[in-house]
């Protein structure tokens, strides 16, 4: 049986954030996927989840294996699946505008919605979804305020204000969700992280068990995890990581990055 440090004694499972934790854009952070065979090895379950809503969970599964990382789409929830879901259960059949990726406008149409995009009736959707894009512009902006002082339903992937990649923090899914907050004056309705709804439905993937989460983001993955009743790791390699200040939620062991905390890298 492979030895990890021995935080992980505690644990029988493991919730691994992947942005700024597992990978930085589309390199692997070094170690970390060493880190994630070291907690297979030792019997560790291992559930990867992403608040980051501009790849399909096909995308992230491939990604996966293209840096030596072996999972199934069973192993990686995602904010658009999760908000898929939601959407399914509870708005199916409404009208929407998305300001996002392709790949969540495909989430948004497989749960039942109507998706206005690039019609005329657009600015009169009946709910705004809000995601991360690199594409995002001032028209679909006006549209999405357009909607909501019509009455449109407010949703959002998540509120991280940047997202990690290698040459520095790039503008999230929160940056541009303040854009529409403020215009609007309205609060969105959050389906990922600092919610608990990812991480509850990964516990639904992985069964019974002590779990962990591990994550880069205290305002995002930790408090998310405190949401869901779950112990919470921080890592630093995400770029946005600090130290817990007073309010912060507090993790239970801080570490330079997922090998260090995993023990196979002091």
């Amino acid at each position: 049986m492979t030895s990890l440090s021995p935080l992980f004694e505690r644990y029988d499972q493991v919730i691994l954030d992947l942005d700024g934790c597992v990978w930085l854009g589309d390199e692997p952070i070094p170690g970390s996927v060493e880190a994630v065979s070291a907690l297979r090895r030792a019997g560790k379950s291992v559930a990867f989840v992403t608040n980051n809503s501009w790849h399909t969970s096909e995308d992230q599964v491939a990604r996966l294996w293209g840096m030596g990382v072996q999972a199934s789409l069973a192993d990686v929830v995602t904010v658009g699946g999760a908000l898929q879901h939601l959407l399914a259960e509870t708005r199916s059949g409404l009208t929407a505008f998305v300001v996002g990726t392709a790949a969540l406008r495909k989430h948004v149409s497989d749960a039942g919605l109507k998706v206005l995009n690039g019609t005329d009736l657009a600015s009169r959707a009946q709910l705004v979804v809000v995601g991360g894009t690199e594409d995002v512009c001032y028209p679909d902006l006006r549209t999405a305020c357009l909607a909501l002082h019509r009455g449109a339903e407010l949703l959002a992937t998540g509120r991280d204000p940047t997202l990690p990649t290698p040459e520095g923090p790039w503008p999230g899914t929160g940056a541009i969700l303040a854009a529409v907050e403020t215009a609007s004056g309205l609060t969105a309705e959050i389906v990922g992280k600092p919610e608990a709804r990812l991480f509850m439905t990964a516990l639904d993937r992985l069964g019974e068990g002590r779990t962990l989460v591990v994550g880069d983001r205290l305002d995002s993955d930790i408090a998310a995890a405190r949401a869901a009743g779950l112990d919470g790791a921080l890592v630093r390699t995400g770029g946005a990581a600090r130290e817990p200040q007073d309010g912060d939620p507090v993790p239970v062991e801080v570490a330079d990055d997922l090998a260090a905390l995993v023990g196979v890298r002091s």
